[in-house]
């Protein structure tokens, strides 16, 4: 097994290749967690696993709470299930904790004034009450807690993390903040040996393969959590040794050969870009995009090209239409231009937008 199929086995258990999801939940239900500080960005990383769903399908799932967002396994926002939020909060928070406890210090956020802000939260929300950001920070600054800027945004980090607040429904355009007991009452916790399982469980079978390291990175975990974990399920996955490095996948029959040309438009914090570390290599063999990155300045989303990153796009969308510029390290041939053309076509699709694609080479 070589990086190339490393990288064809990680798009069929991500998801991004093979049958597809009927709904956003059975997504996020499947890969644990989706990063997700960038809002409209990741809508498409749920969307694109699905056959079809619409933007619009995704905000609703959001609003509905069918999937929720907040802190966990890092100190960035994540979609979750509301099944998984509490015990993947209570499994993974005290090392983000750790994480931010430099900058609770700096802020001088304390244990007394982050206890007294989440009872203020609290109170504030009880009854389905949702409020935003900045009327949170109101509520917080009437109390005398100052709290603007990264001291808010740490204020409801840590709340967020310790399962007293999570996402509520959008209010126009603005996020929202709900209590985690009324936005997920049937959210339960497992004992820290159950929780340490499943996660290891559900990141080897929708990431991998990949390695402990990896997975060290994804979910913050220590090497100790992780090399228990791996203890706990490893009769249940399958391990491989590549160039002196150990794998870890669900075990399951042969992947059919993979389709060529295969292109995909992700967002720069897909799964498949941000869910590795010591193995993040297979996207990049040959090292042509950190050599490129390092020469200029590139769009945020990846071209992925049989796997392989190939370039870099963005999207600029008004009311009637939405143009795809895609800047590719070389130049695509016919066959290769088609399934450009076919991806960029599906994103108009999941925009409700008629879409073209404007390509330079870099």
């Amino acid at each position: 097994m070589n990086g190339r199929d490393l990288a064809h086995r990680r798009l069929r258990n991500l998801r991004l290749e093979g049958p597809p999801f009927a709904e956003p939940a059975e997504v996020v239900g499947w890969l644990g967690a989706v990063q997700s500080q960038d809002y409209g960005p990741a809508k498409w990383s749920v969307a694109a696993r699905t056959g079809g769903v619409a933007d619009a399908a995704v905000d609703q799932a959001f609003a509905d709470g069918t999937i929720l967002r907040t802190h966990v396994l890092r100190p960035t926002w994540h979609f979750v299930l509301p099944a998984d939020i509490r015990w993947m909060l209570e499994l993974t928070a005290p090392r983000v904790h750790a994480l931010n406890a430099y900058s609770y210090r700096q802020l001088g956020l304390d244990d007394a004034v982050l206890g007294r802000a989440a009872a203020l939260l609290t109170a504030a929300l009880r009854g389905g009450n949702q409020l935003t950001r900045s009327e949170v920070g109101a509520v917080l600054d009437a109390a005398g807690i100052a709290a603007s800027g990264f001291r808010l945004a740490y204020v409801l980090m840590h709340a967020e993390l310790e399962g007293v607040i999570c996402s509520g429904a959008r209010n126009g355009r603005q996020h929202t903040y709900a209590l985690l007991e009324e936005r997920a009452p049937q959210a339960a916790s497992r004992s820290r040996e159950e929780a340490l399982a499943a996660l290891t469980l559900r990141y080897f079978t929708s990431h991998g393969p990949a390695t402990a390291k990896d997975l060290r990175w994804w979910s913050s975990l220590t090497a100790a959590d992780v090399d228990q974990g791996l203890g706990l399920v490893a009769s249940r996955l399958q391990h491989e040794t590549v160039d002196g490095v150990s794998y870890w996948s669900a075990a399951s029959p042969p992947h059919p050969e993979a389709t060529s040309p295969t292109v995909h438009l992700l967002q720069g914090y897909d799964e498949y870009v941000v869910g590795y570390s010591e193995s993040k290599w297979v996207l990049d063999p040959g090292g042509t995009a950190r050599s490129r990155s390092q020469q200029r300045a590139l769009f945020n989303g990846v071209v992925i090209l049989d796997g392989q990153v190939a370039g870099h796009w963005k999207r600029t969308a008004t009311r009637s239409s939405v143009v795809i510029e895609v800047a590719l390290y070389e130049p695509f041939d016919d066959a290769r231009t088609r399934a450009l053309e076919a991806v960029v076509a599906r994103h108009g699709n999941f925009l409700g937008l008629p879409a073209t694609v404007e390509t330079t080479t870099l």
